[in-house]
């Protein structure tokens, strides 16, 4: 068997050299940095997935040693391979960054601005994609598209007046779950992500899907309006789970002692990362859903963030927790237990602790006087 040959390609006045079959967008991943485009649909532990959003397209300004003509059109890098001697201009082509906040303004079309009350803020890959490649206005006039929101069974809310249809979710099922029930129904401006007649989302890693969205589509209802991620503090876990496909190493997402949520670990490019235990890094629904406490986890310490995100505000390594006097004063009675008024109080239910609802509270958990 004959070694894969490697082709020197050019990105950015950057040469580096790669396998033959590499795509573009994987060769300037190498390389890193702004070089490497944005990419709102491809993902590289998904088969089939890129090509659909068209926020990684490149200039192709030399074809390669044997073929030196330039590429007429703008490609899309995560479906272009890499030839001997390519040249490719990302950030160094005025057409390329023209062209990259059309494709953001028309991700923006029918998007709708609540940043303020999604879930999805500080963490979202459009919010990033239209603050660093988007335009300042819109020329959009029309009503934008609208959807009611659906509950795709106890865990999922999907919101799909907030998707972009990069169909992540989509090959995330197919391709994790032995039964797909969800997928694109309709054409053109009525496209959506739906499930087959209204069918709840039940499977072990179901769940996978709302770590592969980009936006606020799909999101965890056990999580939804509990905090803002910039207040929690994500921390890197394990534990010895049960199902042989799940890898069992999570990021807890925190703040103080309390577990908010729990998702895969992602690296730079908001992709699963690969396990220590050489599994791919997706996590099963009882890791994801049900390990809520700290003490279900072997926690290995504070996640690494890039500085430039805004959960790093709240990114704080080497700091110990102080002692807790109150216990030690008061012969080991927790505090919590001196302030709990439930008894006593006119205004929440006595059987009801708001702290432990998996929902936001509403009026029925209150005293309706």
């Amino acid at each position: 068997m004959s070694e894969q040959p490697l082709f020197k390609v050019t990105i950015d006045n950057i040469t580096i050299e790669v396998p033959a079959g590499t795509t573009i967008l994987q060769a300037a991943r190498k390389i890193g940095g702004e070089v490497a485009p944005p990419a709102m649909c491809y993902y590289s532990k998904l088969q089939g997935s890129g090509g659909k959003c068209r926020t990684c397209l490149v200039e192709v300004s030399k074809g390669s040693e044997k073929d030196p003509r330039p590429m007429p059109k703008l490609v899309a890098s995560c479906r272009t391979t890499v030839m001997d001697g390519m040249e490719v201009k990302n950030i160094t082509s005025p057409k390329v960054q023209d062209a990259r906040a059309g494709v953001v303004e028309f991700l923006l079309l029918n998007h709708p601005l609540d940043c303020p009350i999604c879930d999805q803020a500080g963490e979202c890959h459009l919010q990033d994609l239209s603050y660093e490649h988007g335009k300042e206005g819109t020329r959009f006039e029309f009503q934008k598209r609208t959807f009611h929101k659906v509950d795709l069974g106890d865990k999922i809310q999907l919101h799909m007046t907030r998707c972009i249809l990069c169909y992540r979710c989509v090959f995330t099922a197919d391709q994790l779950t032995k039964e797909r029930e969800h997928g694109v129904l309709d054409r053109g401006d009525h496209a959506q992500i739906a499930t087959f007649i209204q069918k709840n989302l039940q499977n072990d890693f179901i769940g996978n899907v709302i770590d592969v969205c980009p936006v606020g589509a799909l999101t965890d209802k056990t999580f939804r309006f509990k905090n803002r991620v910039w207040f929690t503090k994500p921390v890197d876990a394990h534990r010895n789970c049960s199902n042989p496909d799940c890898c069992g190493e999570v990021q807890l997402w925190m703040r103080g002692d309390e577990v908010f949520r729990v998702t895969a670990r992602k690296d730079e490019w908001g992709e699963i990362k690969e396990a220590s235990n050489g599994k791919t890094g997706w996590i099963c629904n009882e890791c994801r859903f049900e390990k809520k406490d700290v003490k279900d986890w072997v926690i290995e310490g504070p996640t690494k963030v890039n500085r430039h995100s805004v959960i790093s505000q709240g990114h704080y390594v080497g700091v110990t927790k102080p002692n807790e006097t109150f216990s030690a004063v008061m012969k080991g009675r927790d505090p919590k237990l001196l302030m709990d008024i439930h008894s006593v109080s006119e205004v929440n239910k006595p059987n009801i602790e708001l702290s432990l609802l998996d929902r936001p509270a509403h009026s029925t958990d209150f005293n309706q006087s």
